[in-house]
Parts: structure tokens; C-alpha cells; sequence
């Protein structure tokens, strides 16, 4: 049995302060956890992240390069993107997988859980190993221009290791494929 903790913050009140079809942000007063009065703002997504690493039995796997917005820079990333809350997550990996790289898998393993920043969020993120891949049509969104490269997944290390990968995600599929002997 997992051991609990006491909370040592209080909240005192929360206040409303933007909100769009994929987050919310609220400011909440409180007494923090050395018992003085402060602030803290949280942002609540509305998705859940889902990441998917395809690996096909010769070992090849499929990055998704695109340009990210907030960063302003092209990035390389194992699909991904969001799932709705009400929905299950191995769903939404399975359409993702489908629309960015253009594949189905038969086999799925869910390989992790993230809370992606949750200093500031409480977003969570599933990460699944998709296995006996075969091919269809990709569909991205229409707001996606998507870069589709299959590569070795030992390429895919690489890139990780000289820090050409940066996505949350992909790190973490990549550094948890590596401990489960993915090669």
C-alpha cells in the first residue's frame, strides 16, 4: 500500500481567469506550505496528452516532425497528441497513431503515466508501445503540416542522446523503451 502524506496547503478561495476549448486557468489564494499567504495559478487541460511509440519487428519506429508553435521551432516527436478526459485513452492512441503516422497496431502495451508540468498543471500523459503495425492512409488535422520519418529505433536513441529530441513524450518513451530492452 502506497503511504499518503498530509497536504500542507490551504485553499482559501479560487477565481476564474481565462478559459478555451483546452484549458482553463484559475488563481487561487493560499496559505502555502510554509503557512504564509500567497498565490498559485493552475491550469487545468481539458485533454489528456497521449504519446504512442511504434515499433515494427525489425525495429524501426516513426518520428512525427512539425513546427511548434510556442517554441517557434520544428521538432521531431513520436505521435502524439490530445484525448478527450471522457474518453479512453488507448482510444485516442489508437486514432493518433492512425492520423499522424498512418499506422494500425494490433498489440498495445501502456508503458507509462506523466504529469507533464505539475508544478503549474495538472495535465496527465499516457504513453503506449504499439507493436504488429500495418499500414494506412494518414489524416492529420488540418491545422498539422506533418513530417512522417521512419528510422531505426537505435537512430531514434541517438537523437536523444545528442539532445535533437526535446518533447516530453518522445524523451520518455525513448528512456522507457531503453530500460524495458527495446532495441
Amino acid at each position: 500500500m502506497e503511504k499518503t502524506y498530509p497536504n500542507p496547503w490551504t485553499t482559501l478561495s479560487k477565481k476564474d481567469i481565462y478559459d478555451n476549448p483546452w484549458i482553463h486557468v484559475e488563481e487561487h489564494q493560499v496559505i502555502n506550505a510554509s503557512g504564509n499567504p500567497g498565490i498559485y495559478g493552475i491550469v487545468s487541460f481539458k485533454n489528456y496528452a497521449i504519446g504512442i511509440l511504434p515499433i515494427d519487428a525489425d525495429g524501426n519506429t516513426w518520428l512525427i516532425g512539425q513546427h511548434r508553435y510556442p517554441f517557434d521551432m520544428f521538432t521531431w516527436e513520436i505521435p502524439e497528441g490530445g484525448g478527450k478526459i471522457e474518453q479512453d485513452p488507448l482510444e485516442n492512441a489508437k486514432r493518433e497513431l492512425a492520423e499522424e503516422a498512418g499506422l494500425i497496431a494490433e498489440k498495445w502495451t501502456l508503458i507509462q503515466e506523466i504529469q507533464l508540468s505539475n508544478s503549474v498543471t495538472n495535465e496527465v500523459g499516457f504513453i503506449y508501445l504499439a507493436e504488429q503495425l500495418s499500414h494506412t492512409p494518414p489524416a492529420p488535422d488540418e491545422d498539422e503540416a506533418l513530417i512522417i520519418r521512419k528510422l531505426p529505433v537505435s537512430e531514434a536513441y541517438k537523437m536523444l542522446e545528442t539532445g535533437e529530441i526535446k518533447d516530453s513524450l518522445t524523451v520518455v518513451a525513448l528512456l522507457k523503451a531503453q530500460a524495458l530492452g527495446i532495441k
